[in-house]
């Protein structure tokens, strides 16, 4: 099943919990072996995989044993960065020389016009 704007909280729940319970079965984990890796508890992982709610910290944990860590930048991609960032990161470099010949070190003594 497709994951999209139609479905409600309970399908997606559902949908995510068979897809997670197929990658552990991929991996060939038990569920107790893939809670233990997971640092949580069994009953925790069979709820997870019932479609039951779950603390994001706990899918986590779930997505970094089965190696689902990566897909989460599909999902949260960084933001970029907004216009104001953009010019205050902006450094001015200097394009062109000006044409009035003074250069640093080479500076002329002043004297008074005295024509």
């Amino acid at each position: 099943m497709k994951i999209d704007n139609m479905l409600t909280d309970e399908a997606i729940l559902a949908e995510v919990g068979v897809r997670i319970a197929k990658r552990r079965l991929e991996f060939e984990l038990t569920q107790a072996a893939l809670a233990t890796e997971a640092g949580i508890g069994k009953r925790t992982l069979e709820r997870v995989e019932a479609g039951e709610a779950a603390q994001l910290s706990t899918i986590i944990r779930i997505f970094r044993v089965l190696n689902l860590l990566s897909n989460l930048n599909q999902m949260l991609p960084e933001s970029r960065p907004g216009p104001i960032e953009v010019m205050e990161r902006r450094v001015k470099v200097r394009q062109r020389a000006s044409s009035t010949g003074k250069r640093p070190g080479k500076e002329q003594p002043w004297t008074w016009d005295d024509d």
